[in-house]
């Protein structure tokens, strides 16, 4: 027990072997997914697909000139069909129109490209944040973080929400007006910026809180002039009945990491698990405001900022863990990890691999464990800080 609170066990040779094996253990995975889902090992029923083509179908709709089609789940599947193969299931479209600017222009590649391209595109950039944020934390380690393979495998945003938050939070004091037209632009996934307007109000970022909402409004009506009012209406009546996707478990509610999806799995009516989820978001809404408004520490309040989200939020898939890992990142520039911090990250990568893998019968919380794993490490850290400042004050003579 002393050797796993202490973090004796996790040498910098020992992490970077761990690191390794586990960064080859995921691409012999996605190589061994890869193969299965093109029924190379066994024969397939129905062809299966990633997620990505959602998002390709929706710009094709867009391209086609009919953008609000894409909120209409006869058309968007015919054309998530079109774009890979008849009869692979349907996967939901509920973005804001926002999100059509770059569908659209992904799919005016051909669609293997086009995911590649996406991929490629996000990854890069929050690799490069990561790396300027956690600049003494080893590149493979990095690599390894098991929500980037769920981003890659599942063909997911998650990259793109991560780089707009870590540049946000990274350029927030020096950059605010770039740092809030980053933040602002996550309102292609307007949930993931519940607690951005708290944070920023409670520290006083005022010129960051304008510049996003400046590239908000910027965004919405690049939106609008492209694709019209009706489709933003047809986003809308969509997104009402969406609750519908999770209350009846249209999904595999085992890869939400919120306490709503917790909620749902451990068996909780949508009644209950609204309520539950509603009274974390409240609490975490105050956390947030009591550190952006009384810390000056940008690695804490980064972090805090970071690993509340995906709790705040009752829709939060296991690959948006992500952001979890942008949070460690910032935590490893709070004076040096304690030694049971170690030990704590190395369960988060163990736990956060085995997230993406679990169907809808299953009763194991794992999501939600690493994503409350992660905030409980950013609020042990905050509180340490907390203590070291009124023990030094403390020490000061009067």
């Amino acid at each position: 027990m002393n050797l796993l609170r202490d973090g004796t066990w996790l040498t910098t040779q020992s992490i970077l072997l761990y690191a390794r094996a586990l960064l080859l253990f995921e691409i012999a995975m996605f190589g061994f997914f890869a193969a299965g889902a093109h029924g190379l090992i066994v024969p397939l029923a129905n062809p299966i697909s990633t997620d990505f083509v959602s998002f390709y179908a929706a710009g094709s709709l867009a391209d086609a000139g009919t953008p609000w089609l894409a909120y209409d789940r006869a058309a968007h599947h015919l054309a998530e069909q079109q774009a890979t193969a008849p009869g692979i299931g349907y996967n939901y479209f509920y973005y804001p129109p926002v999100f059509l600017l770059i569908c659209a222009a992904l799919a005016r590649l051909p669609y293997l490209v086009a995911y590649l391209t996406f991929q490629l595109a996000t990854l890069i950039p929050v690799f490069l944040l990561v790396r300027r944020i956690a600049h003494r934390v080893p590149t493979i380690l990095l690599l390894a973080f098991p929500p980037v393979f769920w981003t890659v495998g599942t063909g997911q945003n998650a990259f793109l929400t991560a780089s707009l938050f870590a540049g946000g939070t990274l350029l927030i004091d020096r950059r605010p007006i770039l740092a809030g037209l980053l933040l602002g632009a996550l309102c292609y996934k307007p949930h993931f910026g519940l607690l951005i307007p708290v944070a920023l109000i409670a520290g006083g970022h005022w010129r960051s809180f304008i510049a996003a909402a400046l590239s908000v409004g910027a965004l919405v009506g690049a939106s609008l002039a492209l694709f019209g009012v009706e489709t933003w209406q047809a986003f809308l009546t969509a997104s009402m009945g969406s609750q519908a996707v999770y209350t009846t478990r249209a999904i595999d509610l085992a890869g939400l990491a919120s306490p709503f999806g917790a909620l749902l799995v451990l068996g909780a009516s949508p009644t209950v698990a609204y309520i539950g989820q509603g009274c974390a978001t409240l609490a975490l809404l105050g956390i947030v405001w009591i550190v952006w408004r009384h810390s000056r520490d940008l690695p804490l309040r980064s972090a805090i900022l970071l690993t509340a989200t995906p709790l705040a939020v009752p829709v939060v898939m296991f690959y948006d863990l992500l952001l979890v890992g942008v949070g460690l990142a910032w935590l490893s520039r709070t004076g040096g990890p304690a030694p049971w911090r170690k030990t704590g990250i190395a369960v988060l990568f163990v736990l956060s691999l085995l997230a993406g893998n679990l169907d809808g019968d299953s009763k194991l919380l794992i999501a939600p464990l690493v994503a409350t794993g992660g905030f409980a490490l950013a609020i042990a850290a905050w509180r340490s800080t907390v203590v070291a400042e009124v023990r030094t004050t403390a020490a000061v003579p009067a």
